[in-house]
């Protein structure tokens, strides 16, 4: 029996990779005007300055939760990680409401205000002594300090929700649009796209230090009410960019709800899971003659791959129903859209653990390098928060050096545009970052022991190495990770695949939420409290802590090894083939037979 396929000739199916863009306007846009780095430029302009914002709040938000509103340490480390995780979980419903909705542009324009309005408020209730407790020293014993509560507490949390809610719609956008800028059908634009990406992580360095160094300074000598203040300016000044910008961008015209066809494919399946009859061509099922019948050999463009075959049969026409809608039948390019979404997934959760790592670099080591010596000189100490800055000095240096020199050697070897895929790039980060948990609690255990065995503080710079391991590692794996979801998507879902990789931040911060409390509950004894639990650095087991990451970090590569193998077993998966004609097993109507 012939099995047909149903035609992907529909317009809301046709390729994205450069023929159909529209400007700001909704009108279709010229390729020598729009796009490229010329436009892409702006983008890092906003991507800059919102990075700048929003890592000087979060970098030393643990700072200005303990000890101005009062909240316990590990209440204020999980304020911190919640409030990040929220930042980055909702990355996706600003990546969904701009593929489905309002498109990047608009959702970055809104959302920017967004932020900006929380930023304001934030610097407000810091200026204001009626809208946070009285003054009081949590480091003391002897004082009794008043927790936040109320309209206080209320007031706080919405001023940061506000920015977290901005924030995370902004960031897969952020990326998502400055690669658009790059058409695929362009051999030499879709060249750059790995120099954009890693020009967009470049652009997040300069960003974060000068939050970690510049603002973050401002926020320890004037106050955090002109540190969250500076904040709402440099959003400003994003804005600003993005809008400057808008004459020269590449806009993707709107497809509808992204989820819609992910679920048609999920119920046409079901409904004919007992149909025994499956594609057997390896390469490539489907191909269209976009609406034009001929006995030509059709274009193919969707590849086919070998994962959860299950999916396939909502594809197949039946015989016996003519007239199926699109709850019963399915264009292979949504078929293989939702099959990418599935085997993604895997690879996203083994970059939760890196992430959780990062969280203990933006609270517990800033509080730990808040009890070392950070004296430079009689005159000038370093800011504890401004330690995170490290590895943003090093990486201003390292990514130009790897794109100018080891992209184009590794090219030559390998043979690929962006040198070292994404996957590599991915394991390298991963196991890299175990060695910033182990050099961290070397060190915890060394300030430890000075500080209670001989009453010495050892100098801040010890804590520098595992800043510096993390930096190094994130360069891999953050800019492989952003990568890698982008490619892996088919038209209309850059933003929102894009935003996983922010998921994966959200969840890994969420975890060491998790993490703290559960480590405080297992290890707490009548006698004894729990690892974590007291304010004083000298009575916990930081250490420990350090050591525990270190070794499920070490296990999380080797799961990463397992799948990043398993996926490319199936390469095919998330690729964007050459344009190929098919012979074999194709008959003129483009039906596999």
């Amino acid at each position: 029996m012939d099995v047909e396929m149903r035609r992907e000739g529909e317009k809301g199916d046709a390729s994205m990779d450069g023929e159909v863009c529209i400007n700001w306007r909704g009108k279709p846009c010229n390729s020598s005007k729009h796009g490229g780095m010329k436009a892409a430029v702006f983008v890092l302009g906003i991507q800059a300055f919102e990075i700048m914002a929003i890592a000087a709040v979060g970098n030393n938000l643990i700072t200005y939760v303990f000890n101005e509103m009062h909240f316990p340490l590990s209440k204020s480390a999980n304020i911190v990680t919640n409030f990040v995780g929220t930042i980055f979980l909702l990355s996706l419903f600003g990546g969904f409401l701009s593929d489905s909705y309002l498109g990047s542009f608009w959702t970055m324009i809104i959302f920017g205000f967004v932020e900006l309005s929380g930023f304001i408020l934030l610097s407000v209730q810091a200026h204001l002594p009626q809208l946070r407790p009285p003054k009081c020293n949590m480091a003391s014993p002897q004082e009794h300090c008043i927790e936040a509560n109320g309209f206080k507490s209320t007031m706080f949390f919405i001023a940061l929700y506000s920015v977290a809610l901005g924030s995370g719609c902004m960031k897969p956008n952020m990326i998502a649009h400055g690669a658009d800028q790059f058409p695929k059908s362009d051999p030499k634009q879709s060249k750059k796209l790995s120099t954009y990406f890693n020009s967009a992580y470049f652009s997040f360095c300069a960003g974060e230090l000068i939050a970690l160094t510049v603002l973050v300074w401002v926020q320890t000598k004037s106050g955090m009410d002109v540190g969250f203040g500076m904040s709402a300016g440099a959003m400003a000044a994003g804005l600003v960019c993005l809008v400057a910008g808008a004459g020269f961008y590449r806009n993707k015209p709107l497809q509808g709800s992204i989820f819609t066809p992910v679920a048609r494919v999920f119920v046409a399946a079901f409904m004919k899971r007992k149909q025994k009859i499956c594609p057997s061509n390896s390469e490539v099922v489907q191909c269209t003659d976009n609406g034009v019948k001929s006995n030509a050999v059709p274009i193919c463009t969707t590849r086919h791959s070998n994962k959860f075959r299950f999916l396939d049969k909502a594809c197949i026409k039946a015989q016996d129903s003519p007239n199926e809608g699109p709850w019963r039948l399915c264009t292979v390019a949504q078929v293989e859209q939702t099959k990418i979404l599935l085997s993604v997934i895997p690879i996203f959760a083994c970059t939760i653990i890196f992430n959780t790592i990062l969280a203990q670099l933006q609270t517990f080591s800033v509080q730990q390098g808040s009890s070392m010596n950070s004296n430079l000189s009689h005159s000038f100490q370093i800011p504890p928060a401004s330690l995170q800055s490290i590895p943003y000095i090093m990486l201003i240096v390292l990514v130009p050096v790897y794109e100018v020199w080891i992209v184009p050697f590794m090219r030559r070897y390998t043979r690929k545009e962006s040198g070292i895929d994404p996957l590599t790039r991915i394991g390298v980060g991963l196991f890299l970052v175990t060695f910033s948990m182990v050099a961290a609690a070397c060190v915890e255990r060394k300030r430890r022991d000075e500080a209670v065995g001989a009453g010495r503080i050892i100098s801040i710079f010890w804590i520098a190495p595992q800043f510096l391991i993390f930096g190094l590692s994130e360069m891999f794996t953050a800019v492989g990770l952003i990568e890698f979801f982008y490619k892996q998507s088919l038209e209309g879902m850059q933003s929102f695949l894009t935003a996983m990789t922010y998921c994966s931040y959200s969840f890994g911060f969420f975890l060491s939420s998790v993490l703290v409390s559960l480590i405080n509950k297992i290890t707490s004894t009548s006698s004894n409290s729990g690892w974590l639990s007291n304010n004083d650095l000298n009575k916990d087991r930081l250490d420990l802590f350090y050591w525990l990451l270190a070794v499920l970090s070490l296990l999380n590569f080797f799961n990463y090894l397992f799948w990043a193998r398993w996926y490319s077993k199936d390469a095919s998966i998330g690729e964007r083939s050459e344009v190929v004609s098919q012979k074999e097993n194709v008959n003129g109507n483009g039906a596999l037979v």
